[in-house]
């Protein structure tokens, strides 16, 4: 682990890599939420549990499907792409 680099907070980042491939593969969701008037923002990612946090924004945020869009869309691709996903988590 690093130590983050956003000025001294002293939190520890994701190992070097790991947030750039979580990224890397929620940028390949987002036109497929984004052809539906939604979008997905990466919050973080814990390296300890593997729980990543995403905020689903506009017509996703308050989606009766938002939560199967998450689980069944989000988390499985993820989990696929990148094995040390565990959970994710959507966040306000």
């Amino acid at each position: 682990m690093t130590d983050c680099t956003c000025g001294g907070c002293g939190e520890e980042s994701a190992p070097a890599g790991l947030d750039a491939r979580v990224q890397e593969v929620i940028q390949t969701i987002r036109p497929l939420l984004q052809a539906d008037g939604g979008d997905i923002e990466l919050v973080s990612v814990d390296p300890a549990d593997g729980k990543v946090s995403v905020r689903l924004q506009g017509a996703c945020k308050g989606c009766p499907g938002a939560a199967m869009t998450l689980k069944m869309g989000v988390e499985r691709h993820l989990k696929e792409k990148v094995p040390e996903v565990t959970e994710v988590i959507a966040v306000q």
